[in-house]
């Protein structure tokens, strides 16, 4: 009797300790990101009581409908970990992908990197998709030349700033980037560099920075900055959405532009999303989470899906969901036309 009821008490005693290990388990956070189907944002509606892309001082049309970018919830970048109980339910979802987090984020990115960059990308996507539309519409827009990234530790670090408009160097006045180049050159290793900046927008600051030596031309002056081209309408437009990253809304803000300088609506009022980046020549580019975007689309609602030509081969891999038409992408024009097609019972170009 005593052996027996022993034995249960050791029984019992190695049974919660393996229950309690295996909830230990669940709760490690292990190296793998968790990409699920992410909320969509209407570009030719409002987000908080905002219009979405907000234009004034041109012609505006009513539109109605959808237009819808999507997004990925994703969970596990650096820093952080997803748990293994996570994990486990993730494989066995199959809205749901779990990949090693090093197929995503180079070894050694931070927080606060990965942020940085985020922000940085949807704000070109923004610009980007801004010379798209007025390309195709064949209107103009102004091309200005930005601080694209600054080097930490360098002598523009800590007075210039990723996305400062360029306006003059030692007196040369900057339109293109080759003009900052040029402006350069007459500047020696360890010479000031007197550099004049607009700042959001709004300020206008000049910063005397002392140069080094190019690290890859030693006879040539070093600020530490990279620029590149930032384009604005010749009119009020701005995009209010917030905390939302990377590129791949820039063909669906490119069609919510285009709906709201012309006439009619573009999607002849149904329930359209997409993704894809865009290039200011309107080329679309491929995205990831093709497969989250998809879900989170159809269960928002949507009918017609734009997908990028390059990511064809992930549509047809992942299984389109039930109720969605997915139209190819490869250009601006053709999101356009596929749109337009759809709309009016014509047939769309499909994933093959």
């Amino acid at each position: 009797m005593r052996i027996t009821t022993r034995r249960r008490l050791w029984v019992g005693a190695a049974t919660a300790s393996g229950v309690a290990m295996l909830v230990a388990g669940a709760l490690l956070p292990v190296p793998f990101v968790e990409l699920a189907p992410g909320p969509t944002f209407n570009t030719i509606g409002d987000v908080e009581g905002k219009p979405l892309i907000d234009i004034s001082g041109t012609q505006t049309y009513p539109t109605a409908g959808n237009l819808d970018m999507t997004t990925v919830n994703e969970r596990g970048g650096p820093g952080n970990g997803v748990y293994l109980g996570r994990v486990l339910v993730g494989w066995a979802d199959p809205h749901i992908r779990i990949v090693p987090r090093e197929s995503i984020y180079p070894e050694g990115q931070t927080v606060d990197e990965l942020q940085a960059e985020n922000v940085r990308s949807f704000s070109d996507s923004e610009s980007d998709s801004t010379a798209a539309a007025l390309s195709y519409l064949h209107r103009p827009f102004l091309t200005l030349v930005v601080v694209a990234s600054v080097v930490g530790g360098t002598p523009a670090d800590g007075k210039l700033e990723p996305g400062d408009q360029i306006l003059k160097i030692d007196g040369t006045v900057v339109t293109t980037t080759t003009d900052v180049t040029t402006a350069m050159r007459k500047v020696a290793p360890g010479q000031t560099a007197v550099v004049t900046v607009r700042r959001e927008g709004k300020d206008v600051l000049t910063e005397s920075i002392v140069t080094t030596t190019n690290p890859h031309d030693s006879s040539r002056a070093f600020m530490g900055i990279s620029v590149g081209e930032d384009y604005k309408a010749p009119f009020h437009l701005e995009f209010t959405l917030g905390g939302v990253g990377g590129p791949s809304a820039g063909t669906m803000l490119s069609l919510g532009i285009i709906d709201k300088l012309t006439p009619g609506e573009l999607n002849g009022g149904k329930f359209v999303a997409g993704t894809g980046t865009i290039t200011p020549e309107g080329q679309v580019g491929p995205i990831g989470g093709i497969e989250q975007k998809m879900t989170g689309a159809r269960r928002a609602g949507a009918t017609l899906f734009l997908a990028p030509a390059d990511n064809c081969q992930d549509v047809l891999r992942d299984g389109i969901p039930g109720g969605l038409t997915v139209a190819r992408i490869s250009t601006l024009a053709e999101a356009v036309s596929a749109v337009e097609n759809y709309v009016s019972g014509k047939p769309v170009t499909p994933c093959s």
